[in-house]
C-alpha cells in the first residue's frame, strides 16, 4: 500500500504541506501519516546552572525549573495534538480517507529513520518555525531530512497551486535518472502532467543523447515530454523558468558533484530551493 509521510509544525507552511500531501494522496490512492516532532532539546532543569548562588537557592531554582519543564512539555504535547487534529481535518476535507497522526519526541533524523521505513515519499515545508523569514532562509530541518531520507522528498512552496507543468533539472546523474524511472513507473502520481527536461550547460552529442533518451522513456510511459539544453548558470536558467511560470513543480536529484545538485543541497545555503517559489521534489 502506498504511504506518504507529512512532517508538520506550527509554521505558516503547514497548510501548504497538507494541500500538497492531499494532492499526492488522491492521485496515488495513498494513505497519509501526519507527524509532529516535539522539540527534545535539553530542558532547563538539566542544564549546568552552577554559579555564584547558594545551595538552597540553587535547589529551589532547580525545583521551579523542573516544574516549568513539565508544564512546557505538557503544553507542547497539547499544541502538537492541535496541529495534527487541524491537519487531519484539512486533508480529510480534500477526500483523503486513510489518515494517521503521530507525535515523536526525538531528533528529526532519528524519528525519520523509523517513520519512513514503510513510506513512499516524505513531504515537508520549505520553511518551519525556526526559519529566518526576513532572510528568506529555508528551514534548518530541510537539509537534515534530505540528507537522512532514503525516500523521495517533496519540499512544498508557501501555498499550493494546481500542478500541470513539471520541470526536470537533468544532469544525467544517477539521482535524476532515478527520478525519471520513478516517474515512468508511477503513472497514477503524474498522470496528465507535462514534462520539460532541461540540461544547463554546453550542448554536446553525449548530453543530447542522454536527455533525449530520458524524454523518450517518459513518452513511452505515456507522458508528454520535451528535452532542452540551454547555456548559462543553473540557478539563473532553472530559477528563471520557474519565476516565469514555465513550471509548477521542479524535480531534480540531490547530492552529487554536479553544479546543479550542489546548488540544491550542499554544505552551504540551498540557493535553488530558497529562490524557487514552486515545490521541489528531490531524489537521491
Amino acid at each position: 500500500m502506498t504511504k506518504l509521510i507529512a512532517l508538520l509544525d506550527g509554521s505558516v507552511y503547514a497548510e501548504s504541506v497538507c494541500d500538497h500531501t492531499a494532492w499526492l494522496a488522491t492521485r496515488m490512492n495513498a494513505s497519509v501519516e501526519l507527524v509532529h516532532i516535539l522539540d527534545n532539546r535539553v530542558p532547563m532543569s538539566e542544564r549546568n546552572l552552577s554559579g555564584n548562588i547558594g545551595v538552597g537557592a540553587r535547589s529551589a531554582l532547580l525545583s521551579e525549573l523542573a516544574e516549568n519543564d513539565a508544564q512546557n512539555a505538557k503544553l507542547a504535547q497539547q499544541r502538537g495534538r492541535a496541529i495534527l487534529e487541524d491537519a487531519e481535518r484539512h486533508i480529510a476535507k480534500a477526500g483523503v480517507e486513510r489518515i494517521e497522526t503521530k507525535m515523536r519526541s526525538a531528533q528529526i533524523v532519528n524519528a525519520l529513520a523509523e517513520l519512513e521505513a514503510n513510506a513512499d515519499m516524505v513531504v515537508l515545508g520549505k520553511r518551519g518555525e525556526a526559519a529566518d523569514f526576513a532572510k528568506l532562509d529555508i528551514g534548518p530541518n530541510v537539509e537534515k531530512v534530505v540528507r537522512a531520507s532514503h525516500r523521495p522528498i517533496l519540499v512544498t512552496s508557501r501555498a499550493f497551486k494546481p500542478i500541470e507543468k513539471v520541470l526536470i533539472a537533468f544532469d544525467s546523474g544517477p539521482s535524476v535518472l532515478k527520478a525519471i524511472d520513478h516517474i515512468a513507473a508511477r503513472g497514477d502520481e503524474f498522470t496528465g502532467l507535462d514534462f520539460r527536461l532541461l540540461s544547463v550547460g554546453a550542448e554536446t552529442s553525449a548530453m543530447r543523447g542522454k536527455i533525449d533518451a530520458a524524454a523518450e522513456k517518459l513518452k513511452s510511459a505515456g507522458y508528454r515530454a520535451d528535452a532542452f539544453i540551454e547555456a548559462g548558470e543553473p540557478d539563473e536558467v532553472i530559477g528563471g523558468q520557474a519565476d516565469a511560470g514555465e513550471a509548477d513543480l521542479l524535480v531534480m536529484g540531490a547530492y552529487s558533484h554536479s553544479r546543479i545538485r550542489n546548488l540544491i543541497i550542499g554544505s552551504t545555503t540551498t540557493e535553488m530551493i530558497r529562490r524557487c517559489k514552486i515545490p521541489v521534489m528531490l531524489f537521491r
